[in-house]
């Protein structure tokens, strides 16, 4: 609910908005929807001020205590609405009865809210009567129970087959009677289907004589079924009377009330009748054995009963279903695992720890597993299953140069180190026998280190050693004690790398490992590049840093009969050199305007442009070598090919790379003007034409033109600029395929448009005020 100051709060924003009479302001307050309500109330509640001042702001705008009276009211309306509407939709499970019929029926709706990460223990079996789709409904096509009593409403088929035909549907009436053809009225209210079928006949054989003695038979079932009313009461979830098919059992009227309430019993659930207790349920037992011998057909008038519980036990850990168990009176520890399906697999099952309340304070009690049968839990009872410890009790593990390394189980037939080695199928050749490691902790759980020599055992030279629990052998490989060797050959390889050391092995196997030597190896001037240790020492001298092996190894890698005796070394880098003479093929292209184009390889290294369009028959009679464009890389490079045409001699008949391109075109018959012109455009190309002609044809310059900075870029990727000779601008000469690009000056940001008539306004003022002084003296 909300409070004074908030009321207050957005009566004084209501008030500040109204802004009029009383009159206005109910009216106002009137016309207000449920949502402007609301608004008000949320920008109200940041509000600073005291309740005293805004009762008095309120006033003072002109308003009454009726007024304030008013709005309070109206608030009061709204925030109601929502109370209600938030009771509605926050709880997680709703139950409601509602008429089907003649029937009760309970229905749950649940909602989409998010469960907690971790929920407390249910009370076991609570579910059962909480689960969407179960219901416990009495199926109506089952045969009618030998011991179902007749009442009021119940309806009998009856149907006469044979020498004789009928069909009549007779209905209990509320004295207990059934009424057939114009016969006396037949009392069966109480009896079963089978004595009621009896009397029934009895009295049928006054109008069809020989009934199922002689040509006519009668034949008598239940119809529909009358409804009763029973009575719910004690520790549920909703007590009250019931109207269910008589068909009913104790488990749907459980159900239609929701079962015991967290008070409630599940294991003594009594049925009444006639004030007397007819059958006492235990839920447990079809919980747990799908028995349903207490689930008895109900009569009309019949009481369920749920009384308090008496003994309720918290069973978490380690246990198969942990949950708050209901205990009957005698009912052991062992019998209380037993109704949690028993411990898990890593339950420690040795004893189990639980907390129990005394008159005064809490204590602890430990329960031997040997006791669970005579340990009787007590009422708020937390039985916790602990886990078992994270360790073995009598584990071993060898691991390293062993043929079958991993855990073994101390035992009568492995005790010491001998004993695990022969299980673990004996030590691997490379096994270093002067030192293995045994990892052994302490009795106070401190890591040891054990150093043995492992040769020495083997060979009955020193004791053996007894092995513990938990104790981890580690038998180093040589191979471990040392860097990993390789040995590295690179160059004319077709697989450059590091390759595996072996002993004894060759320049030739190395080729061989890195699948042969390349086409363009030289077999001629292969080097060993090999570390300087103690065993070549005498080999170098003292200013060496590194030994350099040279040899000569033939196609077939076949080795000199001095070469044969060089084997290489933990390390070696074994270099394979490239053949002067060998180069793959480089290309490079010429197309446009030529005889031949295509691509054509580079035939030396000194090969040039001119020699390049030499080979592509050289340029067509349509080709217009000033414009022709050379690339490298993509990029345009600016040459003046003509000119290296007519003088080869010239530096810039440059050397040709993989990738060049040359690209001669057609004559090119347009001039393009851009940049700071009133009309940028490209123009046909006129031999007589100047600059300032393609100037006028492009409007002239713009206003902000940078007339001295004029350039022209020619189609072969040169770009020529305007110079200066004395007072004169020197214009670039105009070349058909030419570019003409007119610069920008900078725009001046801090000169504003109305530059110019602002001065020239302040200079007419000043000449108009010299005449006048003029004319005054």
């Amino acid at each position: 609910m909300i409070s004074k100051f908030q009321l207050l709060s957005v009566l004084l924003f209501f008030f500040t908005w109204t802004k009029g009479s009383f009159t206005q302001a109910q009216s106002k307050v009137e016309q207000l929807s449920d949502s402007q309500v609301k608004a008000f109330y949320e920008r109200a509640k940041s509000g600073g001020m005291s309740e005293m001042q805004i009762e008095q702001a309120a006033l003072a705008q002109g308003f009454t205590l009726s007024d304030i009276s008013l709005m309070r009211k109206r608030l009061a309306e709204v925030q109601n609405k929502e109370n209600n509407l938030e009771s509605d939709t926050t709880e997680n499970t709703k139950a409601t009865r509602q008429q089907i019929g003649q029937l009760s029926k309970r229905v749950i709706k649940k909602d989409s809210a998010k469960l907690p990460k971790k929920e407390p223990l249910k009370i076991f079996g609570s579910d059962l009567f909480n689960t969407e789709g179960l219901s416990f409904e009495p199926s109506l096509r089952i045969a009618t129970p030998k011991n179902y009593q007749l009442g009021p409403d119940d309806e009998l088929l009856v149907e006469i087959y044979g020498d004789a035909k009928g069909s009549y549907r007779l209905k209990v009436s509320p004295e207990g009677t059934v009424k057939v053809l114009n016969l006396a009225p037949i009392y069966i209210s109480g009896l079963s289907v089978e004595e009621a079928r009896d009397k029934i006949v009895s009295r049928l054989r006054q109008s069809y004589s020989g009934l199922n003695s002689g040509g006519s038979f009668a034949s008598i079932n239940l119809g529909n079924i009358r409804s009763i009313r029973v009575m719910v009461t004690g520790e549920v979830v909703k007590p009250g009377v019931y109207t269910v098919s008589s068909l009913a059992t104790a488990f749907n009227a459980l159900y239609l009330c929701g079962g015991p309430n967290k008070n409630g019993s599940f294991r003594t659930v009594n049925v009444v009748r006639n004030n007397k207790i007819v059958r006492v349920i235990d839920i447990y037992d079809f919980l747990l054995r799908a028995n349903q011998a207490d689930n008895i057909i109900l009569q009309d008038q019949d009481i369920i009963q749920v009384p308090f519980y008496l003994t309720r036990v918290e069973l978490d850990g380690e246990i198969k279903r942990p949950a708050i168990y209901e205990l009957k009176k005698g009912e052991s520890l062992q019998q209380l695992v037993d109704l949690a399906g028993g411990f898990n697999e890593q339950a420690y099952q040795s004893s189990v720890t639980l907390r129990r309340n005394t008159e005064k304070a809490r204590k602890v009690v430990t329960v031997d597993r040997k006791d669970f049968t005579g340990f009787l839990p007590q009422s708020g009872d937390i039985v916790n299953v602990g886990k078992i410890l994270d360790r073995y009790e009598n584990k071993v593990v060898i691991e390293g140069a062993v043929f079958r390394p991993g855990e073994y189980a101390l035992g009568e037939n492995l005790k010491t180190l001998k004993d695990l080695l022969k299980q673990s199928e004996g030590v691997r050749e490379d096994a270093f026998l002067n030192r293995a490691i045994i990892h052994r902790e302490k009795p106070n759980r401190e890591p040891e280190v054990l150093a043995v020599s492992l040769g020495k055992i083997l060979n009955n030279e020193m004791p053996d050693i007894e092995l513990r629990a938990q104790d981890s052998i580690v038998v180093k490989s040589v191979k471990d004690l040392r860097e990993e060797y390789f040995v590295t050959i690179m160059g004319e390889i077709n697989t450059p790398g590091d390759f595996e050391y072996a002993d004894h092995m060759t320049v030739s196997d190395l080729i061989a490992q890195a699948n042969g030597l390349s086409e363009g190896a030289i077999d001629s001037r292969i080097e060993i590049a090999r570390r300087i240790k103690d065993t070549n020492l005498s080999e170098v001298t003292d200013n060496v840093m590194m030994q350099i092996i040279t040899l000569k190894i033939n196609r077939d890698l076949s080795l000199s009969n001095n070469d044969k005796q060089l084997q290489l070394q933990p390390f070696d880098i074994v270099y394979i050199r490239k053949s002067t003479r060998y180069d793959k093929q480089r290309s490079v292209v010429i197309l446009g305007e030529v005889n031949y184009p295509g691509t054509y390889a580079i035939q030396n290294s000194g090969e040039r442009i001119t020699q390049l369009i030499e080979r592509a028959g050289g340029p067509k009679s349509t080709g217009y070598l000033p414009n022709a464009i050379f690339r490298r890389s993509g990029e345009r490079i600016a040459l003046d090919i003509q000119r290296v045409v007519e003088n080869p001699s010239l530096e810039s008949n440059i050397i040709l790379e993989e990738g060049d391109t040359i690209y001669i075109p057609e004559r090119s018959e347009l001039v393009r003007i851009e940049g700071a012109v009133l009309n940028p455009s490209t123009v046909n190309f006129s031999k007589g034409f100047t600059y300032s002609n393609y100037l006028s044809q492009a409007g002239g310059y713009g206003d902000r033109a940078k007339k001295s900075r004029v350039y022209v870029t020619y189609a072969n990727g040169y770009t020529e600029r305007s110079r200066k000779f004395l007072f004169f601008n020197v214009r670039p000469r105009i070349q058909p395929g030419s570019i003409i690009t007119v610069p920008y000056k900078p725009k001046d940001e801090r000169r504003s448009d109305l530059t110019g008539p602002v001065i020239l306004s302040f200079t007419g003022t000043l000449i108009l005020a010299a005449v006048t002084l003029i004319s005054r003296l």
